[in-house]
């Protein structure tokens, strides 16, 4: 796999940093995404090279198109050409109900979950579609539960922006088959991540984690695995896919 070269975005912490670590630990060469926490990517990425992976860590703003280019550019020149991408930043905002929302906080929401998704998406089809000189290859997105529940009382927007995730993958998967480009994604339930204490509710794993079948929250290891098997040739024949990861909730 060393020709394999992955983008996750986002990757500095969660389920992004236990993505790459396991493709690394795997042979993909990986660019590990950030905005702004510099010292868990840098952490993150020589964690990776002690173990003697093939890492790197690119700043950009994947909510600013003007910054996407760069990126993927960022990518070429430290480790090949882009063959494989996971679109995992996200955030989901100040829990609480809709009426109160602020609508500055909801844009960022919508803007970073789902636009930034698209855009970045685009920008990995032009430079992976074997019609434009790619290689081919995967792309994940990542969605959310909330997805299916709607999140009500905490987090309608954040629900709304993964939704639209879920049916943008369907219908790209479609679009790209035939440039060789693979295109699932996986829809987590509540994970030990940060997400959770971002949103201002930092008891809430303790909260809703024991009310799946399985009864505990999910770890950012389990998810990774979900992402790495789609990304990988056993799911060859799989596209526009929607695995859900959320112990049977």
């Amino acid at each position: 796999m060393s020709d394999r070269v992955l983008l996750i975005t986002g990757s500095g912490r969660g389920i992004g940093a236990a993505t790459a670590r396991m493709a690394a630990a795997e042979g993909y060469r990986v660019a590990v995404n950030y905005l702004s926490n510099s010292a868990a990517a840098d952490l993150l990425v020589g964690d990776i090279r002690k173990a003697g992976g093939n890492a790197t860590a690119i700043k950009a703003d994947v909510a600013n198109e003007t910054e996407i280019a760069g990126l993927f550019d960022s990518v070429t020149q430290e480790l090949g050409p882009l063959t494989h991408l996971v679109n995992n930043a996200g955030i989901v905002g100040r829990a609480g109900k809709l009426a109160d929302a602020d609508p500055k906080m909801i844009r960022e929401v919508i803007e970073l979950n789902t636009l930034s998704v698209i855009l970045v998406a685009r920008e990995a089809v032009r430079r992976m579609s074997k019609s434009r000189g790619g290689q081919g290859g995967g792309i994940v997105n990542i969605s959310s539960i909330a997805a299916n529940t709607g999140s009500p009382g905490e987090y309608t927007w954040y629900a709304a922006s993964k939704g639209a995730i879920e049916s943008f993958t369907v219908g790209l998967a479609k679009e790209v088959a035939a440039d060789g480009i693979r295109v699932n994604c996986v829809s987590p339930g509540i994970v030990e991540t940060e997400i959770h204490a971002s949103g201002g509710q930092p008891d809430r794993l303790a909260r809703i984690g024991s009310q799946s079948p399985i009864p505990r929250p999910g770890k950012p290891e389990e998810i990774a695995s979900a992402i790495l098997w789609l990304l990988s040739d056993a799911a060859s024949y799989a596209t526009g896919s929607i695995l859900r990861v959320t112990g049977g909730r």
